[in-house]
């Protein structure tokens, strides 16, 4: 089991702030966590499932672009594709999102190869401005919409930001439209089975803006790690059970995390009181 990349929790709760910060540009794809996990089944959903993932309106040179922003960094497509934007997606583990400015100044997604949605599906989002695209998430809108246009606004080419968003799902899932089969099968798992089942769910996300056609590349990376060995210390432990626990009263229903109680405060117990092979606590067995 390996260290899990990302902790974001160990920064607090997930909240309404866009929370962008500047990277450097060479950190914007590598290192691809996820390659070895997602990339061989990614593809295949790309393949038998295209109208799912895939919606694209009026955007070739935008998608030309950042396909070869994509392939400059990681390498060429292994087979063909019916759009260059498919071809850079194949690539690497992110998705990949494009945000176009219309002519009344709202930027819209207009282009995405969306593999791994966080319970969302493209179909309902493509051709949406910022307060559609979040409009579901608590304060989204307009405050968080007219927040990001800003942001948008005034990004440079050259500028990638990143930031993190976080959540704890039952199982592995990584393509998940929906999220009530996940919500499901944590209702049915028994408390003793919580570290087994539930799991880590990060987003990292990064923008750039393109600088020939001045579109907004997103890139989404889902990273899943059994929540297990996200709590590998006391440590962690706590940072955990703080952010679980100090999560706006919102933004806890809006994450759906009232089908979790049971099995995180399962987990958490788990963590705190681990049990020997004989029975009896690590503490007492000491």
């Amino acid at each position: 089991m390996r260290t899990p990349p990302y902790l974001p929790f160990l920064d607090g709760p997930p909240g309404i702030a866009p929370g962008l910060k500047p990277i450097a540009t060479e950190a914007w794809l590598v290192p691809d966590t996820e390659a070895a996990a997602w990339l061989a089944p990614k593809r295949e959903l790309m393949r038998t499932h295209r109208n799912e993932v895939f919606a694209a309106q009026d955007a070739d040179a935008e998608m030309a672009e950042a396909a070869s922003a994509v392939l400059a960094v990681a390498g060429p497509a292994d087979e063909d594709w019916p759009t260059l934007l498919e071809a850079a997606a194949s690539t690497v583990s992110d998705d990949l999102c494009l945000m176009l400015r219309d002519e009344a100044g709202l930027w819209r997604l207009r282009a995405a190869s969306l593999c791994a949605p966080t319970f969302w599906r493209l179909a309902e989002k493509i051709g949406q401005p910022l307060g559609g695209v979040h409009g579901p998430v608590p304060g989204g809108d307009p405050g968080l919409a007219a927040r990001i246009s800003r942001i948008f606004d005034g990004l440079q080419p050259g500028r990638v930001l990143e930031r993190f968003n976080w959540t704890v799902q039952a199982g592995e899932e990584r393509f998940t439209p929906s999220s009530a089969p996940l919500k499901d099968l944590a209702t049915r798992t028994p408390d003793a089975a919580a570290l087994d089942v539930l799991h880590l769910r990060v987003e990292r996300q990064t923008i750039r803006k393109l600088p020939q056609t001045g579109a907004l590349l997103f890139t989404i990376r889902i990273v899943i790690d059994p929540l297990c060995a996200a709590l590998s210390t006391p440590h962690h432990v706590e940072a955990f059970a703080t952010a679980w626990q100090g999560v706006d009263p919102a933004m806890h229903r809006y994450k759906g995390w009232p089908a979790y109680e049971r099995l995180v405060g399962a987990a958490l117990d788990a963590r705190r009181n681990p049990v020997t092979s004989e029975g009896s606590t690590k503490d007492e067995a000491g």
